[in-house]
């Protein structure tokens, strides 16, 4: 009888503690609701797909809206043009060749070390002293000296007259600025000792794939926030991460700088249907695009005729449709209409399978009696395309993409890898079609256009066109000219020469997606896709 009575107060114990379980999970999503957090301070808990990586912000294996919140550069890109930032005016030569920036006073880093010319001075020569590695940026190839006038006036002198510096200065990296204390050996290319910005958070504590924390710069110069703490928290994207959203374990999501979506649009209107979270949109900032190797000369992607039905094959609509539920509009060109420079009158390539198929056909990629992949000389048409496997609308896109071309004849594997994987892929030229995206509207043309020249960057997508030596000549042009007839001119040449041999081929005009607590106010956005104003934000 003892025996029975104990295990039934066992029993009563067990079932206790499961409902206190449950009345605990649903406090946490009541708390994320109306007290700001899960912990009932003023505090942003975001999920993340991958870590934020080395915090360096000379290199560039970091979490750019990480990067954002710590460090800061001279002057901000915003919808007005550029705005001072950490430089409160500035001088330009009538020639164009001379920087003159007036810094902001009392501005410390986060160890308490003044921000003055001389900091100035010590982090873009430590750029410069690494500029093989920044060749994507044209600025690197155009500051030949930093003097020091006085002790808050610095000058920065170029080669030649760069119209983008301002915009290029303005970056969340390289030319932005960390504690001379955090230098090693005096420079930063091989690492820094620490990551104290000038920015409105500081970074406190980092576990490598699990979180990262922020708290708020008591001493920031533009007022201290008032969101006290955020902390970026590592979760496999998709189903993961919308179970911690909806038990409050985390508060916060966006798409990531690598253009990568934690949760899908159904998830985030299951969020929102919940009157629990917001869901908050920036206008279109970017194309995602399919980049295609046209350097690989023996293999079936450095054949135009293959790139260009392979951009007949891809129904972009659906894409915009179905799988991203009209969230991003479909492309038809490397840059929207909307973006300086590229309103050019191009030929738009409609989905067209039958097309595609003839257009093969007549270029000698003939389709055999029972098999379902065309050959040419012998040669399969098979060809791999590598997608960011932390974003799962990436992948459903790969795998419509994949069906798609298969109705076409072309056999295509899609893999999906880490972003920084990509990124090597991208630099070294091991790849045939590469999900990507541009810069984004407070960067292009120019950075996108300037990154065709770049072996870090996409050489190996260009290289191997017909008339590579003349896009590259109309790039180096583009970009020192004064004139705007000419630079419009210029522009409008080197967007048609890609156009024409399809290396870019555009897939949809994409954004950046915010879901928050309902009662998170303040929340918008900067021109660049990379960065959110946490500081900006705060509880009702």
């Amino acid at each position: 009888m003892l025996s029975k009575n104990v295990k039934l107060a066992a029993l009563a114990l067990f079932i206790f503690s499961i409902l206190a379980a449950c009345s605990q999970t649903s406090g946490s999503s009541n708390g994320v609701k109306g007290s700001g957090s899960a912990t009932g301070k003023k505090e942003l808990v975001y999920a993340t797909p991958q870590d934020i990586n080395d915090m360096n912000p000379h290199l560039y294996q970091g979490s750019m809206s990480a990067q954002g919140m710590v460090y800061e550069s001279l002057v901000e890109n915003t919808e007005d043009g550029i705005k001072p930032l950490l430089a409160e005016s500035w001088d330009i030569s009538k020639d164009g060749k001379v920087y003159t920036f007036h810094l902001r006073k009392g501005v410390t880093f986060h160890d308490g070390e003044p921000f003055n010319a001389k900091a100035v001075k010590k982090n873009i020569e430590a750029v410069q002293n690494n500029k093989e590695k920044h060749s994507w940026i044209k600025l690197s190839t155009k500051i030949v000296s930093v003097n020091v006038i006085d002790d808050y006036t610095v000058e920065i002198v170029l080669s030649e007259a760069y119209y983008p510096t301002l915009v290029e200065l303005s970056m969340t990296r390289p030319y932005v600025f960390i504690s001379p204390k955090d230098f090693k050996n005096g420079e930063t290319k091989d690492g820094v000792n620490g990551y104290n910005g000038t920015g409105p958070y500081k970074l406190i504590d980092h576990k490598t794939d699990r979180y990262a924390t922020f708290a708020a710069n008591k001493n920031y110069w533009g007022g201290a926030p008032k969101i006290k703490k955020i902390t970026a928290k590592a979760l496999p994207a998709g189903e993961t991460t919308f179970l911690a959203l909806q038990k409050g374990e985390v508060n916060f999501a966006f798409t990531d700088d690598r253009g990568a979506d934690s949760i899908n649009i159904e998830a985030i209107n299951q969020l929102v249907d919940s009157g629990d979270y917001q869901l908050v949109r920036s206008k279109q900032m970017n194309t995602k695009m399919i980049a295609a190797n046209s350097s690989k000369k023996d293999h079936p992607v450095g054949d135009k005729s293959v790139r260009e039905a392979i951009w007949l094959s891809i129904d972009r609509e659906t894409i915009s449709k179905d799988i991203l539920n009209s969230t991003e509009t479909a492309a038809d060109t490397l840059f929207s209409s909307n973006v300086n420079y590229a309103n050019v009158d191009l030929k738009k390539r409609e989905y067209d399978i039958e097309k595609a198929k003839e257009l093969l056909e007549k270029t000698g990629w003939t389709l055999e009696q029972g098999s379902t992949v065309r050959e040419k000389d012998g040669k399969k048409l098979a060809m791999k395309l590598y997608y960011d496997n932390n974003s799962p609308s990436q992948k459903k896109q790969a795998e419509f993409i994949q069906s798609s071309l298969q109705e076409t004849g072309i056999e295509l594997e899609v893999i999906g890898e880490k972003s920084t994987s990509i990124m090597n892929r991208r630099s070294t030229g091991d790849y045939d079609l590469l999900f990507n995206q541009t810069w984004g509207l407070a960067y292009d043309p120019q950075n996108t256009v300037a990154a065709f020249t770049s072996e870090s960057s996409w050489l190996h997508s260009t290289k191997g066109i017909a008339k590579a030596d003349e896009l590259y000549k109309k790039v180096d042009e583009v970009l020192v000219s004064a004139d705007e007839k000419t630079r419009k001119s210029l522009y409008a040449d080197i967007l048609t020469i890609i156009h024409d041999e399809a290396v870019f081929i555009p897939v949809t005009n994409g954004n950046v997606t915010v879901i928050a607590p309902k009662n998170l106010r303040g929340i918008s956005f900067k021109q660049t896709q990379f960065e959110l104003p946490f500081e900006q934000m705060d509880f009702e």
